[in-house]
């Protein structure tokens, strides 16, 4: 479950490298990484711009998908959340950031499922087709729904990623992980927030699939969809823990908002 460390810690010595959101918005999101104890800790920070500094909030979402994830008993990359003290070239920011260890076994090596796709295709195959062949038609089929529970805009091709251990001559999918384009994540202030409809059918990329995620959620068959675990109100609860002082209370009502409210589109279909 995706913990909170609300004290502030002092991370002014990692070194951030840009990454441009791929949707192409003015912001970046900054990377760092360091290795601890012989392990790898990957680092991340929410929307960035030189002008206004940290001003996104795609940490905290990472956390709550996290702990949707968790309850949905869906394989996917673990985070913490961090309430840091960073620097960014010569100014400091205290803010919230997100930090993950590495997923890979010692000899797995990684491909985007975009470049393994187009190494192992057959002519003419989809994505999807491909993937059912490969025999990970179920993993894709929850990281459609979840992604249309969190409206999650960036499921581009290298947001999936394949690990290959050549000497066990294993093939896998990576667990799920970078979910912080999602909920309401264009809204910076809470005066963006008035008028949401969490029910809107934004334009989504989605490499498996469409750019509908409610179209998205179509593709996944029924037997699926009834093997996950229900989302109940008292879940509400888990989900928002120790983040009172990162989200307001608006933003967390909007968003547990989208989540009961798309839930219940798939507790219909499931009853069909």
């Amino acid at each position: 479950m995706g913990t909170v460390i609300e004290k502030l810690q002092d991370m002014r010595h990692l070194e951030w490298s840009k990454t441009r959101h791929s949707s192409g918005s003015a912001g970046s999101f900054l990377k760092a990484y360091e290795d601890t104890d012989g392990k790898r800790i990957y680092y991340k920070l929410s929307e960035f711009d030189s002008v206004r500094g940290i001003t996104g909030h795609e940490c905290a979402n990472e956390i709550i998908a996290d702990r949707l994830l968790d309850l949905l008993q869906i394989d996917h990359v673990e985070y913490t959340l961090i309430h840091a003290l960073v620097r960014i070239g010569e100014k400091e920011y205290e803010t919230w950031m997100c930090a993950s260890d590495s997923f890979r076994d010692v000899n797995e090596r990684k491909i985007s499922l975009e470049d393994y796709y187009q190494a192992e295709r057959n002519q003419g195959e989809s994505p999807m087709e491909f993937c059912a062949r490969m025999g990970w038609e179920r993993y894709i089929c929850e990281m459609l729904v979840v992604d249309y529970l969190i409206l999650n805009r960036d499921r581009h091709g290298a947001n999936m990623e394949i690990l290959i251990d050549r000497r066990k001559k294993t093939v896998r999918p990576a667990p799920l992980f970078d979910h912080g384009l999602s909920f309401v994540c264009r809204c910076q202030t809470e005066e963006m927030l008035k008028g949401v409809d969490v029910m809107q059918d934004k334009k989504v990329q989605s490499f498996v699939g469409t750019s509908s995620a409610r179209d998205n959620l179509q593709m996944v068959p029924l037997h699926i969809l009834k093997k996950l675990p229900s989302v109940q109100k008292e879940d509400r609860k888990r989900l928002f823990d120790g983040l009172e002082g990162v989200l307001s209370k608006k933003y967390r009502d909007t968003i547990w908002k989208m989540i009961e409210k798309r839930w219940n589109v798939i507790e219909t279909i499931r009853r069909s």
